[in-house]
């Protein structure tokens, strides 16, 4: 679909869907991103697995160039919610980060002891979809704003080949396989559950990850037997996810990087079983090119994108390096826009591309949505507000961030008649940290006559 959703937050996604066309022949012939998951290395000592910990980390310090440079932005982008904001940014003690169970392994406890310990479903173990179709007679304790668009929460190994992969849509009859369901754990306070350990001939229970990064998944809405690409997939939790919420035909997940491209299928390899081998894929291409080799073949195409991670480069050490950093920021627009581009040109007439960033700011999500748009003029931006923001008001504060320079115009929970209230929202909704709710996300969607889209920010 290119109807194009945004949700912002410190991530964001693009989704695209596209209405139905007569068929088409087809044929099936990047830039390093900030890691949404915590360290699983297993040479390391941890805590036993039914034992939380409170973080005790070193108190870092920010670098002071960055932390400039986003005061001059945010405080003009956020307006007053950049005050909630850099106050979570700058205490990192306070992260939280969410619990994915693995559906895939035997081990079933994992979520007594999740209970035990304080930890509450984000999404009922179901069909994640029947939560997004019913957002809107979901909604309790949220918090609405008038004059903002905002909506506060109230309180094993794999065959790697570059060669073509065409599984029958219909072949996942074949499998026997646990019924699809996206469960993520979270916890009211900032506390950090152990990172899981590596059992010789056992799959690992669960991720750890910011539960901001579901979000982009959610809006992709991956159905069983889909082609779906992972754009920029490593280090691998976007893609375990879509493996938790369907069993696709084929799931290639893209990584340019060589470092990454390891990372990546280690994580793979460490979550999803052999009888996965011949639908999950991992290549090694330029994402800027897929649109060429592969056009018109996806279904559902995810574009985690490269972006300038709010939180890490907050931290990213000396001055010199954070002078850098803000350098490079400068470019990441026209990569961005590039593997949107590509995206929209490998998704199939009515399929959904979906882009998201691990940002805040507005030049790396909404301006690259609309200088999408204005290269596809077919395509038709939705409003992820209903879909997204509303079912999961509870846990996220969402803001429909308007286009550079402007103020906040406040979402209704009805229809609205304001043109340009309407027109911020499908370009995304942002997801900002705040004290209650420390992560964040970006999301947008376009629909297009040949394709939609759907686009999340910040993770």
């Amino acid at each position: 679909m290119f109807s194009m959703k945004h949700l912002y937050s410190p991530w964001r996604r693009l989704c695209f869907k596209t209405k139905k066309l007569p068929p088409t022949p087809r044929w099936m012939c990047n830039s390093n991103k900030s890691p949404d998951v915590v360290s699983q290395g297993t040479d390391q000592k941890r805590a036993p697995i039914n034992q939380v910990t409170k973080r005790h980390k070193q108190q870092r310090s920010p670098c002071q160039p960055v932390l400039d440079h986003f005061e001059q932005q945010y405080s003009k982008e956020l307006a007053d919610l950049w005050a909630s904001a850099r106050a979570v940014l700058l205490d990192p003690h306070s992260w939280q980060y969410g619990v994915m169970l693995n559906r895939f392994s035997t081990v079933t406890d994992i979520t007594q002891v999740l209970l035990s310990q304080g930890f509450f479903t984000l999404l009922p173990p179901t069909d994640v979809s029947v939560l997004l179709k019913n957002g809107s007679s979901m909604v309790s304790g949220y918090k609405y704003h008038e004059q903002k668009d905002i909506l506060l929460p109230s309180h094993h190994t794999f065959s790697y080949s570059g060669e073509d992969v065409h599984p029958s849509p219909d072949s996942t009859s074949s499998l026997s396989l646990p019924h699809p369901s996206l469960q993520c754990y979270i916890h009211p306070s900032p506390l950090r559950f152990p990172s899981p350990a590596h059992r010789p001939g056992q799959l690992k229970q669960y991720y750890l990850l910011n539960a901001a990064s579901l979000l982009p998944v959610l809006a992709l809405q991956v159905k069983d037997g889909q082609k779906v690409l992972d754009l920029c997939s490593a280090p691998g939790g976007k893609a375990l996810a879509i493996m938790q919420s369907a069993t696709p035909a084929l799931l290639c997940c893209n990584e340019p990087d060589p470092h990454r491209w390891d990372w990546l299928t280690k994580t793979l390899e460490s979550y999803l079983p052999h009888s996965l081998n011949s639908r999950v894929i991992v290549s090694a291409q330029d994402g800027r090119s897929v649109g060429a080799s592969e056009a018109d073949f996806y279904d559902k195409v995810l574009v985690d994108a490269p972006c300038s991670n709010d939180r890490s480069w907050l931290y990213s050490g000396n001055s010199q390096q954070g002078e850098q950093r803000l350098q490079n920021r400068a470019r990441l627009p026209v990569l961005q826009a590039q593997l949107l581009k590509a995206a929209l040109s490998a998704v199939r007439p009515g399929g959904t591309v979906v882009y998201s960033t691990c940002t805040l700011s507005s030049l790396e999500n909404y301006a690259v949505v609309e200088t999408v748009l204005n290269d596809f003029p077919e395509a038709e931006p939705e409003d992820l507000w209903e879909e997204i923001a509303i079912p999961l008001s509870k846990y996220f504060a969402f803001s429909s961030h308007p286009s550079h320079g402007q103020t906040h115009h406040q979402p209704s929970l009805q229809p609205q008649s304001s043109t340009v209230s309407s027109y911020h929202r499908r370009l995304g909704i942002l997801v900002v940290p705040q004290h209650a709710w420390r992560w964040t996300v970006n999301v947008s969607t376009q629909r297009d006559r040949h394709a939609t889209g759907k686009l999340m920010g910040q993770k």
